[in-house]
């Protein structure tokens, strides 16, 4: 079991943590603090709403007293580039003995001083971003597959494709089924072991990886996940989007949204929700038909009986399942899913 420290200067937040918070909620035990010198002195539970006692600190200095092994950057800001103070916190880390894990578009790697260091104190750099090589076209494989796949999308950044993704894979192997979790960004990759960082690869390549990443799985699988990226409607991110969905072509979607949020992460204004869905579907036609199995809602700024009603309100607007994964567990996306496992093919 490893022993985690989670650098999020400055980002320790339900958006802006995204790395830290997944390691936070889905492998709690095994983070020992998380630093972040404006919340020092609280736990990671005041500040999230969730991650129970786990203590926020200042500096890496702070954490030596719970002998760490890996130091995680927890957030990968735009552009990716490794800041004075981050720089700081990850040199102390190595003159610990702490390995490293990077999900920044910057490799640790390729820092003649970062390196220098690790070789020293015989410690690992992880840059989980750095692409595959050499790079893959797509062949159009989709049209022979036989395991049926399944694409988490949303409505903008940071509404929770990765974390839909990752609850729908952990209940349905519950249940007894098979299911391969393909990571396309740092956070599921380090969670399973096993993806691609789409947004590190050149454009001409970003659906020939995801459908390379597909075709590695077994044709004994019962459904393959893959974690969307960004949003199609996104100012920045909509070619990793497209890249993602073009490369996986799926069989089945869930959308992700925030029902309150009326700005997007670009300075938008949100998309419309069904021009959202039938967008997506407009983009798959030309190729194969795709559906909607179910909506994701992330209700973390609304009360309790105000996200149930939110909840109904979606799955009676588009006849499929609505829910907060994470607020009310799996309910009936997941047996919706479950239900057209059993009707594949």
């Amino acid at each position: 079991m490893s022993r985690f420290v989670i650098l999020a200067s400055g980002a320790l937040h339900y958006i802006r943590n995204k790395t830290g918070n997944m390691l936070i909620r889905y492998r709690g035990e095994e983070v020992i603090a998380v630093i972040d010198p404006g919340q020092a002195g609280k736990i990671v539970r005041d500040v999230l709403g969730f991650g129970g006692e786990i203590p926020v600190i200042s500096s890496f200095k702070e954490s030596v007293q719970f002998q760490p092994d890996t130091l995680v950057i927890g957030n990968a800001p735009q552009g990716g580039i490794i800041s004075d103070e981050y720089r700081k916190e990850i040199i102390q880390a190595i003159r610990f003995g702490c390995d490293i894990i990077n999900g920044m578009h910057v490799f640790l790697n390729d820092d003649e001083e970062i390196c220098r260091g690790a070789n020293e104190n015989g410690v690992k750099l992880l840059d989980l971003r750095k692409p595959p090589s050499p790079p893959h076209f797509p062949k159009g494989t989709w049209r022979d597959r036989s395991v049926p796949v399944l694409l988490t999308v949303g409505t903008d950044c940071d509404t929770g494709k990765m974390t839909t993704a990752w609850e729908i894979t952990s209940c349905l192997r519950k249940h007894g089924w098979d299911v391969h979790f393909i990571g396309t960004g740092q956070t599921g990759i380090l969670l399973s072991g096993y993806g691609v960082p789409v947004d590190a690869v050149v454009g001409d390549f970003m659906a020939g990886e995801i459908e390379f990443a597909i075709d590695k799985v077994t044709d004994d699988a019962d459904l393959i996940v893959v974690e969307g990226q960004g949003a199609i409607t996104h100012l920045l991110y909509s070619g990793v989007t497209l890249g993602v969905l073009h490369g996986a072509m799926p069989d089945w979607m869930v959308m992700t949204h925030e029902p309150v949020r009326k700005m997007d992460t670009a300075d938008q204004p949100m998309v419309d929700f069904t021009k959202a869905l039938k967008l997506h579907l407009d983009l798959l036609n030309p190729f194969k038909p795709s559906t909607f199995v179910g909506i994701n809602l992330l209700t973390l700024n609304l009360g309790d009986e105000d996200a149930k009603k939110v909840c109904v309100e979606f799955e009676n607007m588009y006849n499929i399942p609505a829910t907060d994964l994470i607020r009310f567990g799996e309910g009936k996306l997941t047996e919706h899913i479950e239900n057209e496992l059993k009707n594949w093919n």
